[in-house]
């Protein structure tokens, strides 16, 4: 029998490393170049950012390579960031140099459909922008990724299955195209954090599942 436990996130547990500024990258949905004035150049780089779980499609969840698991993020887990809004800004390769828009210019714009987070920036008249509108144009920028902080997320464990994380709520910084989109053995991947802090976060879910499942004993006794 599975168990599911729920954890909000404290945003000032610097002990925790859930509090680590995370990335996803995606090939599932490429980044394009949209023309809003006919006749005109191409003014507009859109894409998803990130994309939810369809059932039967890997790409769209996170096998973790350290341990029996896989990550997906949720269908809200982008509500509260939109809805606040957080000043989220496009950047190339996440780089903060690199500024392609920003949300409280309007010149970001992010919505959820049922894919998942889409973004769409104005393209600047800066060397960045034509030189970013130019790669997606030959088809060398394939990929979208974007940054964010996990404040809430739910572990379930499966019997004869990779447990389970979906990520429920989070903070989010930026969005955008990136040169490598993904995990050379997944179409979605590569996570910020080294390999300690992913080790921790195995360990705090496991003493937590291990304190539910306690007390759920407790319970029946």
């Amino acid at each position: 029998m599975g168990l599911t436990v729920t954890t909000a996130t404290g945003r000032n547990l610097l002990d925790d490393p859930r509090t680590h500024i995370q990335r996803r990258r995606t090939t599932c949905e490429m980044p394009n170049l949209e023309t809003r004035d006919e006749g005109g150049a191409p003014s507009v780089i859109s894409g998803y950012a990130a994309v939810f779980y369809r059932d039967g499609d890997p790409g769209t969840e996170y096998a973790f390579p350290f341990w029996n698991a896989v990550e997906r993020i949720g269908r809200h887990a982008f509500d509260r960031a939109l809805s606040e809004p957080h000043d989220v800004r496009a950047l190339f390769n996440h780089n903060e140099n690199f500024l392609l828009g920003r949300t409280s210019a309007g010149t970001l714009r992010l919505s959820v459909d049922d894919i998942g987070l889409k973004y769409e920036a104005d393209i600047p008249d800066t060397q960045t922008g034509r030189d970013v509108a130019e790669s997606i144009r030959r088809g060398d920028l394939t990929g979208s990724s974007f940054a964010f902080l996990i404040t809430s997320e739910s572990w379930e464990s499966r019997d004869g299955e990779p447990d389970l994380v979906t990520i429920r709520d989070v903070d989010l910084f930026d969005v955008g195209p990136v040169t490598f989109p993904a995990y050379e053995s997944s179409t979605t991947g590569l996570r910020g954090g080294s390999c300690d802090d992913i080790a921790e976060r195995k360990r705090a879910f496991e003493e937590r599942l291990a304190a539910r499942k306690k007390r759920l004993e407790q319970l029946k006794g």
